[in-house]
């Protein structure tokens, strides 16, 4: 179910940025961000956080939601958010800080910093984990983690426990011979990162970008339960479920949690085995901070930020590409840098320009339910207005 709903939700994203670029920003209304969370709210979004901050004044802030969920929690720009893989750009980061610092290369192969942990490793290089063109299996794809993304089978899994499910699985191509989405490089990347450094991936994040940068409301996921005031998630029940779903596509009991509206409220579903893939939970002004620093060049030399930004087609009909740990995303009003991160009930798209001095964030309290052609439109409607926003058109 995971790998189709991520097919069904990249590609529709893909194709309505695709004809958003072509044909929308020329009749664009003053009011295009209010009309696109509208359109958003209106196509079965729960909810919708946006902050855009053009580095000049004060940032336009957006905070609304469907009716039925206020008795739950009143949505604000400042909650916390399950940014899910957006953490893949943190850990990008601590890789090519450590290339700055020569204790490891790009093309170093996976075998040398963990060996016998990946079959072919020695051809299977640093760089291919982190713009994704290993060929590995991603183990979410795996029937054994239907229980995790679902909610009603929560167990911890350690990340070497995950690389063994992926690699039970053959490659899907030779390495480096195309793209394709895989978390179980960004789990081998953060075993990597633990490998060279001797120090935990946690406590490597904390101590090189959250504490330096003051992201105070940043930090792992740990269990189900967040620090502080945050967003509440949703996805369709399981009779709503089933619609979106291909032909043949087991529903099951669909998502674990208290029903809402039609809807399961899964905001208790365990992000931590996420961990350097996806674990983190942020805020909007805290992800600014990181993607200030990230692209301004203050944490990682602009040598090996032009290196990040080398991004590889993503294939299909994506317009985009894909750096190590950032997508290059191309709107109606420009490209932008950064990535979007996907969990049930959380839908993240955090991107700044190149020079990091103007940073969008749009978040949707939904993921699953995207691959709704309405609402799949909707969101690229809504990313695509919001970077307009952010280049004052």
């Amino acid at each position: 179910m995971r790998r189709l709903l991520r097919a069904a939700v990249a590609g529709a994203l893909a194709l309505s940025l695709t004809a958003t670029t072509a044909g929308l920003a020329a009749a664009a209304p003053p009011d295009r961000l209010a009309s696109a969370v509208d359109r958003a709210l209106a196509a079965g979004v729960p909810g919708v956080v946006v902050r855009v901050d053009d580095g000049r004044g004060r940032p336009v802030e957006v905070a609304r939601q469907a009716r039925w969920t206020l008795p739950d929690h009143r949505l604000r720009s400042d909650d916390e958010f399950k940014m899910a893989s957006n953490t893949k750009t943190v850990s990008a980061t601590l890789v090519l800080r450590l290339v700055a610092e020569r204790r490891i290369g790009l093309d170093d192969p996976v075998g040398r910093w963990l060996p016998g942990v990946v079959p072919n490793g020695s051809a299977i290089t640093l760089r291919m984990l982190l713009n994704q063109t290993s060929g590995l299996f991603d183990y979410l794809d795996d029937p054994r983690l239907l229980g995790l993304l679902t909610g009603w089978q929560p167990r911890p899994w350690p990340p070497a426990d995950l690389v063994a499910v992926a690699v039970s699985h053959p490659p899907l191509f030779a390495p480096g011979e195309r793209w394709d989405y895989s978390n179980t490089n960004y789990t081998l990347i953060g075993m990597v990162l633990e490998a060279v450094t001797g120090r935990p991936y946690t406590d490597l994040v904390e101590r090189q970008v959250l504490r330096p940068l003051g992201m105070g409301d940043t930090y792992f996921a740990d269990g189900t339960g967040f620090r502080g005031r945050h967003a509440r998630g949703y996805e369709p029940d399981a009779e709503h479920l089933g619609p979106l779903l291909p032909p043949g596509v087991p529903v099951g009991d669909g998502f674990a949690g208290p029903r809402r509206h039609e809807h399961v409220d899964v905001t208790g579903i365990d992000l931590s085995p996420a961990w350097a893939a996806g674990g983190l939970i942020s805020t909007p002004a805290d992800w600014r901070r990181f993607l200030t620093a990230l692209m301004s060049g203050r944490l990682i030399p602009r040598h090996l930020l032009a290196e990040m930004r080398d991004a590889v087609p993503q294939g299909g009909s994506s317009p985009h590409g894909y750096g190590l740990g950032v997508m290059e995303v191309k709107t109606s009003c420009g490209t932008v840098w950064g990535h979007s991160g996907g969990f049930p009930g959380y839908r993240s798209h955090n991107y700044a320009d190149a020079a990091g001095d103007r940073t969008v964030t749009v978040l949707l309290t939904t993921n699953f339910a995207l691959a709704a052609p309405d609402a799949a439109a909707a969101q690229a409607e809504l990313v695509d207005a919001a970077v307009c926003r952010l280049n004052g058109r």
